[in-house]
C-alpha cells in the first residue's frame, strides 16, 4: 500500500530518538540453551538454573512472568496471591504437559454414528444425566477462570494449568449437551445451581477444596462408571475421555492441598471448615453434586437397565456411592487429612463402612 504525501511529511518531522540499548546488558540467561527431552520441549526443560528457582513468596505485583528482567516504573496489576503455597501444586508442570497432549474434539473423536434408538426410559435417563453434567461442567470451568487474575505471574504455571482445565470443562459441557440432543431425547430438567458453594468462595484454597477435592472428585467417580451405564461406543468414549481429563483436575487439587498444608499447617482447621461446608452441600437434594434426586433416579434407571429394574439399579447405585466416598477419603489421606473421617458428615461417612 502506497504512503501518501501527507504521511511522508509527518514522518520527516518525527524527532530523533536517542537509542539506549540498555536491555542488551540485562540478559540473565545468555548462553544457556534449553534442550528438548523425550516429550519435546516441556516446562521442566526450560526450568533450569535461575529460571527453575520458584520463590516461596514474591513482591512481583506486575504482569512480569518469573525470570523476566524488571522494568522500572512498570505498573502494578494487583495480584493478591504472593505466596507460592496459596495456589501451587507439585507435579503442576507435568499435569500441564499431559493436558496439552491429551486434548480431544467432541466433534470428531466421539463415534456419534454408533448412537442407535434406545428404549424411551433409557434415553430419557441418559438425557437427564447429560443435562445435569452439562450444568456441572459449566460451573467447573467458570470457577478457575475467576481466579486467574489473582495469581502472580511469578507462578505462571498455575495459570497455564487452570487454562487447560477451563478448556477441558468447556469441552465436557459441549459433549454432554451434544449427547442430550443427538439421539432424539433432548435437554431435561436443570438445577441452575452453583456446585457446593465454590462459585461464592472467597479464597483459592476454599474454591479448590470445593471444586477439586469434593465436586470433581465425585464426578470423576461417576465418569469412571460410564462403562456400566453406556448403551453404545459413543457414550463409552465420552465418559472415558472425560474421566481422563477429570483425573488431572483432581490431581491438581490434591497436590495443591497437600503442598498448602505442608507449608502452612496453621491453615488446617480452615480447610476442615471448607470440607464441612462442602460435605453439607453434597447432600443438598436440589444442588448437591450427584446426590440430587433427578440424578440419582436417572443413574438408577441406567444402572438397572430400565424403569422396571429400578430396585436393582438402586442397589448398584449404593455401591457406586460407596466407591465415591471411599475415593474421597483416599484423596483426603493423600492430602494429609487422615483424621477427617472423625468429623465427616454422618450421611457421607456411613458409606465408608
Amino acid at each position: 500500500m502506497a504512503i501518501d504525501v501527507k504521511t511522508m511529511e509527518m514522518l520527516r518531522k518525527e524527532p530523533e530518538i536517542d537509542l539506549d540499548l540498555g536491555w542488551i546488558e540485562m540478559a540473565k540467561s545468555w548462553g544457556w540453551k534449553a534442550t528438548p527431552g523425550k516429550r519435546g520441549l516441556t516446562l521442566d526443560d526450560i526450568s533450569e538454573g535461575e529460571l527453575g528457582v520458584i520463590p516461596e513468596t514474591t513482591r512481583n505485583y506486575t504482569g512480569r512472568p518469573r525470570g523476566v528482567v524488571p522494568r522500572p516504573g512498570a505498573p502494578r496489576v494487583g495480584t493478591p496471591y504472593s505466596d507460592r503455597a496459596d495456589t501451587w501444586a507439585d507435579s503442576l508442570m507435568l499435569l500441564y504437559e499431559e493436558a496439552l497432549a491429551r486434548q480431544w474434539s467432541s466433534a470428531t473423536d466421539i463415534p456419534w454414528e454408533t448412537l442407535e434408538p434406545l428404549p424411551d426410559d433409557l434415553e430419557l435417563a441418559m438425557c437427564q444425566l447429560s443435562t445435569f453434567l452439562t450444568e456441572v461442567e459449566f460451573v467447573a470451568g467458570d470457577i478457575p477462570g475467576r481466579w486467574l487474575p489473582s495469581i502472580s505471574p511469578e507462578f505462571f504455571e498455575v495459570q497455564l494449568f487452570l487454562g487447560t482445565q477451563i478448556m477441558d470443562e468447556g469441552r465436557h459441557l459441549d459433549v454432554f449437551r451434544k449427547r442430550a440432543l443427538a439421539n432424539g431425547g433432548g435437554l431435561m430438567e436443570g438445577l441452575g445451581f452453583a456446585a457446593v458453594g465454590s462459585v461464592g468462595s472467597s479464597d483459592f484454597a476454599e474454591a479448590s477444596t470445593f471444586l477439586h477435592i469434593i465436586g470433581e472428585g465425585f464426578v470423576q467417580s461417576m465418569f469412571r462408571m460410564g462403562e456400566y451405564i453406556s448403551q453404545n461406543e459413543a457414550e463409552k468414549r465420552i465418559f472415558r475421555r472425560s474421566a481422563e481429563d477429570e483425573s488431572r483436575h483432581v490431581a491438581f487439587g490434591v497436590m495443591h492441598l497437600k503442598h498448602l498444608i505442608a507449608t502452612q499447617p496453621e491453615r488446617r482447621e480452615e480447610i476442615h471448615h471448607y470440607l464441612d461446608k462442602g460435605e453439607s452441600g453434597l447432600l443438598n437434594s436440589q444442588a448437591g453434586v450427584t446426590f440430587n434426586a433427578s440424578t440419582m433416579e436417572s443413574l438408577a434407571i441406567l444402572l438397572g437397565g430400565g424403569v422396571d429394574k429400578f430396585d436393582e439399579g438402586v442397589k448398584l447405585l449404593i455401591s457406586i456411592r460407596q466407591r465415591q466416598v471411599k475415593e474421597y477419603v483416599h484423596r483426603l489421606q493423600v492430602c494429609g487429612f487422615a483424621d477427617r473421617l472423625e468429623r465427616m458428615h454422618p450421611s457421607i461417612a456411613a458409606f465408608v463402612n
